[in-house]
């Protein structure tokens, strides 16, 4: 619980605050990983308001995309109907929830929360759903940015390699990348920063 709020309210407060948090675009990682990829089954987990899950049932992905706000799913919605696009849009507390099947593409873009949250676990079991074949990309932040949470845990941003051995995932698995990179962000007052962030891609082999 955050404030009394459980996770749920606390992320309907956070998009709640305005009337869209994120750019409407897909992640820039995102993109540049996944654009060669052969369309097939796409689970997109903490989609936000859809712009990835967008850009991939757009470009002939058959989307699942997951996320714990009603008010992101509502948005995201709505954005896939503007683009003419089909996404099956969930919602679970991925903690205690997830969806059923198999995936030829799992992303997890930036799924971070600045209260108690068991990110590994959440990405052990994303990697349980990707089918023989597929692939898991992990978009990571390695620091705060411009964004402080004041008050709340500490959040231990793990590097590529420490994410990797957290996730044990065995000899089935090829490391396709696992880099950090810089990345301009602007700021709750407008500036432009550069942070750094992290791009985890693995592939099931078998």
């Amino acid at each position: 619980m955050l404030n009394g709020m459980s996770d749920e309210q606390a992320w309907d407060a956070r998009y709640s605050e305005e009337n869209r948090i994120w750019s409407g675009k897909p992640n820039v990682e995102l993109v540049a990983e996944v654009s060669d990829l052969p369309p097939g089954r796409a689970l997109d987990l903490g989609c936000g308001e859809g712009a990835d899950a967008v850009w991939l049932a757009g470009r002939g992905w058959q989307v699942t995309a997951v996320d714990l706000s009603g008010v992101a799913l509502k948005r995201a919605a709505k954005h896939a109907a503007d683009a003419g696009v089909t996404v099956d849009f969930q919602q679970h507390d991925l903690e205690k929830t997830f969806p059923a099947g198999e995936y030829d593409l799992v992303s997890a873009q930036f799924l971070h929360f600045w209260a108690d949250f068991d990110r590994e676990k959440i990405l052990r079991r994303a990697a349980e759903s990707v089918a023989p074949g597929g692939v898991l990309l992990i978009e990571g932040h390695m620091d705060h940015g411009p964004f402080k949470h004041d008050g709340h845990p500490e959040i231990h941003f793990p590097t590529p390699p420490e994410l990797i051995a957290a996730l044990n995932l065995g000899d089935s698995w090829a490391v396709l990348k696992a880099t950090t990179h810089p990345r301009q962000q602007k700021g709750p007052d407008g500036d432009v920063i550069e942070r750094t962030d992290s791009t985890v891609k693995l592939r099931r082999t078998a």
